[in-house]
């Protein structure tokens, strides 16, 4: 059964629009009504103007079934994931819309475990909505919302133990993107002895992800030149995810990050989890190192679970959520920056050194906006144009078209060992899409040395 109201990465829309007040108690209290009478969940949140807002409405939600809820203000998802599983929660709520825009917002759940929680937990979040919730627990019953203090100190001390080596003598430039790590992003690098300097630190509740961060990665490529910096990070909002560039500018995508991460500590990952938007230039890599590339769908909860699966150290997408096994379940932003920052410390070498071990394959990425996303699977002159595709491409690159969880798009990516026809074939599928489902196309991404995912 299709989800209506979750996405890929949990509820996210408009804030006080289609993620309203009403949604977010709903949500808590039929999410409370699920767990033990007395559990106790944490909340944490980014900077965006409704977060409190969105906050104060799920907290009560869970109260209303007998919950109790520890809620900790700004935190990266990243912490709120390694608390619940360590503090012993039930559930973990970030209210967060990531990398999107500040009027928008969104709520995703993680389970006791710290993982994202499952499609099957969702559907039954969604099914159970609209039905009523009685009896309603009073008195000593009604869940005690608490604000603790110390819970994020607990998250630093665990990411400060990460890097032994200590990162003293480093440089870098540090994007925070108005976020939820616009804090403890330098902080953490500071304390291990980095010299950090930052832009993307000031949040006013409205410029989260504006001209900065993860999503806008020409901050530091631009503000890298012309300063002795071994690397420069850049965290998206709420900061689940980290890109970076070396100190000629050139960026470092998920993609680049692991294979450095999988040659320093090779034989070790014998497997590393990439999705179908990973570059064939980073597989073929892995290959010619004695490692090999599975792929798994978009969405860091099924890189995670093949990753499980396949018992894998690491695994990620394009857009910097890099999952490392042995440190924790779901993407962090600042698990990943300390543990490419340990291989350049390890190494002795700058990322500048590290970043020519191999050439992408030039990839292509077309976002159609369409009136409706249904349909696009089964219709027949689309599918023959998809086939005609993938034969054109066949043992030179690669074709992927999928569906938007968020948007009413259809992304289209093409991935050739030549740029004239990965340029030939994505427009024939694109004039296809187009001819057939009508939409206007949204942007168009050269992915062969950017962001993709």
């Amino acid at each position: 059964m299709a989800k209506k109201l979750f996405g890929t990465d949990g509820v996210r829309g408009v804030a006080n629009e289609k993620v309203t007040p009403e949604l977010a108690f709903s949500l808590g209290q039929t999410a409370g009504a699920k767990l033990f009478p007395g559990s106790k969940v944490l909340i944490g949140r980014d900077t965006r103007r409704s977060g409190p807002m969105l906050g104060a409405a799920l907290a009560a939600g869970f109260c209303s079934a007998g919950v109790n809820v520890d809620a900790i203000g700004v935190a990266p998802t990243g912490a709120i994931s390694h608390l619940t599983r360590t503090e012993g929660y039930a559930l973990g709520l970030v209210i967060s819309a990531s990398h999107n825009p500040a009027p928008d917002n969104g709520i995703k759940f993680l389970g006791a475990d710290g993982r994202k929680v499952s499609d099957d937990f969702e559907r039954e979040l969604e099914a159970a909505l609209d039905g009523p919730y009685e009896p309603r627990p009073t008195g000593a019953d009604v869940g005690f919302l608490n604000q603790p203090t110390g819970l994020v100190e607990k998250y630093m001390a665990y990411l400060e133990t990460l890097v032994p080596e200590r990162l003293d003598g480093i440089m870098l430039l540090v994007d925070g993107s108005h976020g939820a790590a616009f804090e403890l992003g330098p902080e953490i690098f500071r304390r291990l002895g980095a010299k950090v300097s930052v832009t993307g630190t000031s949040p006013d509740g409205m410029n989260i992800n504006l001209a900065c961060g993860a999503t806008h990665p020409a901050t530091i490529q631009d503000g890298v030149l012309g300063g002795p910096y071994a690397l420069a990070i850049a965290f998206d909002g709420d900061a689940d995810r980290a890109v970076f560039c070396d100190g000629q500018g050139r960026l470092i995508n998920g993609d680049r990050a692991m294979a450095i991460w999988a040659k320093h500590w090779q034989p070790e990952p014998a497997v590393v989890v990439g999705t179908v938007m990973s570059n064939g230039g980073f597989a073929k890599y892995l290959t010619d190192k004695g490692m090999y590339l599975e792929r798994a769908d978009v969405g860091d909860k099924y890189v995670a679970a093949a990753m499980e699966r396949l018992n894998a150290k690491v695994g990620g997408e394009q857009s910097g959520h890099i999952i490392f096994s042995e440190r924790g379940p779901t993407g962090d932003g600042l698990i990943t920056a300390l543990e490419v920052l340990r291989v350049l410390k390890r190494e002795g070498k700058s990322a500048t050194e590290l970043y020519d071990e191999f050439e992408n394959w030039p990839q292509l990425l077309v976002n159609v906006q369409v009136a409706r996303k249904d349909g696009w699977e089964t219709n027949p002159t689309v599918q023959s144009s998809l086939r005609d595709a993938e034969a054109q491409v066949s043992g030179r690159g690669r074709v992927n078209v999928r569906a938007s969880g968020t948007q009413p798009m259809l992304r289209v990516m093409v991935e050739a060992d030549d740029a004239s026809l990965r340029d030939a074939v994505s427009h024939a599928i694109v004039s296809s899409l187009l001819d057939e489902l009508g939409g206007t196309i949204y942007s168009r991404v050269d992915l062969t040395h950017a962001l993709g995912d």
